[in-house]
């Protein structure tokens, strides 16, 4: 995450720490990224509509290129998930931003990377994360319409601050924390012209923070596994292949997975071929699951929905 920038006088820690480096690689080197082009399935969240029609963003609207080409084939629905790390670098005290953009159920870009000024509080880390979440959102949006690809609604991006993303989501919020309020308004304008829909998501189920925190395996084994792990139960080879030999990388992976589920407690649901996985929320939800997951804030004085 941050030790390239030790490369040219690396010392004894900076050395145990790619060793540690090392031996994930080692051992995760069965883990692949599918192409998955099924679409998540957002149905079931409660999004909530408010009316931004008396604030200073009453004619925010997405720009569109007009030299685009017209938009053929299957949409496509983005999410991207963010986070941010507090105090990350001891020597600086700068924090870090993690970032996952998914295309379907595709992870498609990563981003992990110091961010350039030092915040005393997690609220401005996160709002600085969440703006530059927000400006590589906008970034695919337009890179998708310049490929011709038909883009199914808004981003969805979903963070584990719930001040920060009350404060970008509702209009009438306030900003009590100047330095950060042109991250603030960077976003807000993003929501309100309909780019990007951001919610809440439980920390333990954001992805992001395996880019952004420093964590041991069983931490994020749970979160790290329906993105490169999805289909291993799939992957168990039958009797006759295991005998000829012709799924030995298959059913290395399986073992692998059945290994680190038991190691670290993992209870998972019975899943053959042709069955959903239980990993719900960056699979791209079973249906009724992900709404348990995603907590919408829910205000009286919301004016219109």
């Amino acid at each position: 995450m941050t030790l390239s920038r030790f490369r040219a006088m690396p010392r004894q820690g900076h050395l145990d720490r790619v060793k540690r480096i090392h031996g994930y690689l080692s051992k995760m080197h069965h883990a692949t990224i599918k192409i998955r082009t099924d679409a998540p399935d957002y149905s079931n969240i409660p999004v909530k509509m408010y009316d931004w029609e008396y604030s200073c963003y009453a004619d925010a609207k997405e720009e569109i290129p007009l030299d685009a080409p017209k938009p053929k084939g299957k949409s496509v629905t983005m999410t991207s998930f963010f986070g941010a790390n507090l105090y990350h670098d001891l020597i600086s005290g700068k924090s870090v931003t993690g970032i996952l953009h998914q295309l379907n159920k595709t992870p498609i870009d990563w981003y992990s990377k110091l961010q350039s000024t030092v915040e005393t509080a997690t609220f401005g880390s996160e709002y600085v994360a969440t703006r530059t979440c927000t400006e590589q959102a906008i970034d695919l949006h337009l890179t998708l319409r310049y490929l011709g690809v038909p883009i199914n609604g808004p981003t969805m991006v979903l963070g584990d601050n719930k001040s920060v993303i009350n404060s970008a989501a509702i209009p009438h919020s306030k900003m009590h924390k100047c330095w950060v309020a042109l991250s603030y308004h960077r976003v807000q304008y993003a929501v309100a012209a309909g780019i990007i829909n951001i919610h809440h998501i439980a920390g333990k189920k954001n992805p992001a923070d395996i880019l952004s925190k420093h964590c041991d395996l069983p931490s994020v084994w749970n979160t790290m596994k329906p993105l490169l792990f999805w289909n291993w139960k799939l992957m168990v080879p039958s009797a006759e292949g295991a005998e000829e030999g012709s799924n030995i990388e298959q059913k290395d992976v399986a073992e692998l997975v059945s290994k680190l589920d038991t190691k670290y407690n993992v209870k998972v649901t019975a899943q053959g071929k042709g069955q959903k996985s239980n990993h719900s929320l960056i699979e791209g939800s079973d249906k009724g699951t992900i709404s348990s997951m995603i907590s919408i804030h829910k205000s009286e004085s919301c004016p219109k929905f």
